[in-house]
């Protein structure tokens, strides 16, 4: 099997590796939410309103955030 150089890389690959990247940051960083979400669980209740607002913030960062990676494309 030979080294691939340089042209041998086409545009389509770089794309699907773009694409790649993008969806598996997009899947890490909804696990993340996911984790935080189900660990601040049951603790509202027992914390001051300033730590459930910075969590459901922090929440809406990240989906937004990942939901931005598939909606360039490229």
């Amino acid at each position: 099997m030979s080294a691939l150089r340089p042209g041998d890389i086409t545009d389509e690959m770089v794309q699907a590796m773009g694409t790649a990247k993008r969806q598996g940051l997009q899947k890490d960083l909804r696990a993340l939410a996911a984790n935080i979400r189900a660990d601040a669980e049951g603790r509202y209740d027992s914390v001051e309103p300033g730590w459930r607002a910075g969590v459901e913030w922090t929440l809406l960062w990240i989906e937004n955030t990942a939901a931005q990676l598939t909606e360039g494309g490229s």
